[in-house]
């Protein structure tokens, strides 16, 4: 199993993509928050080489066990206050959860605000003392079409700017790893 997404939102959103794809990578399992840590064991005995947590939005509990399996919080927020004062309650949690570390992912930006993403990751850096991830994600319709046919955008667009962020993305989590 080269990949694994532990689905662990009541909605299923990560498994009913799964259910539309063809392709068998990423494997992916629906979880109650209780069965975290054996599923946790369960990957790491098939070998699993990266696994994702995805956790409902509004879930202390599975933010919170799943910050302490863990080793690296990805925290998605679009750049709007609303969504930036979520983020000291969110701090406090982790903090709860350990040293595992974080980075908050800017999303649904549009392609061409440049000024906006800056400003977002300066008010987010210095407000809420949170790392910024320095990829972010722009509002592009790919990221909402592919999912329809169980695809990602890499596999809709190579080439594309929304797989071209992905792989941004993919490549700062990597590099968190090995440091």
């Amino acid at each position: 199993m080269a990949s694994l997404i532990i689905d662990l939102d009541p909605q299923a959103n990560a498994a009913n993509w799964k259910d539309r794809r063809a392709a068998e990578n990423p494997a992916v399992v629906s979880a109650p928050v209780a069965r975290l840590k054996a599923t946790m064991n369960a990957a790491r005995q098939h070998a699993a080489a990266f696994v994702a947590l995805d956790t409902p939005a509004k879930s202390d509990s599975a933010a919170l066990e799943a910050a302490r399996v863990a080793d690296l919080v990805l925290i998605p927020v679009w750049p709007q206050i609303y969504h930036l004062e979520t983020l000291p309650a969110l701090k406090d949690l982790l903090r709860v959860a350990g040293h595992t570390p974080i980075a908050v992912v800017l999303n649904g930006l549009h392609p061409q605000a440049t000024k906006q993403v800056e400003d977002a990751k300066h008010l987010i850096a210095a407000v809420y003392q949170l790392p910024v991830c320095p990829v972010h994600l722009c509002d592009r319709a790919l990221y909402a079409d592919g999912p329809a046919t169980g695809h990602s955008a890499q596999e809709v667009e190579p080439d594309g700017k929304a797989a071209a962020e992905l792989r941004r993305l993919y490549q700062f989590v990597m590099h968190q790893q090995k440091g």
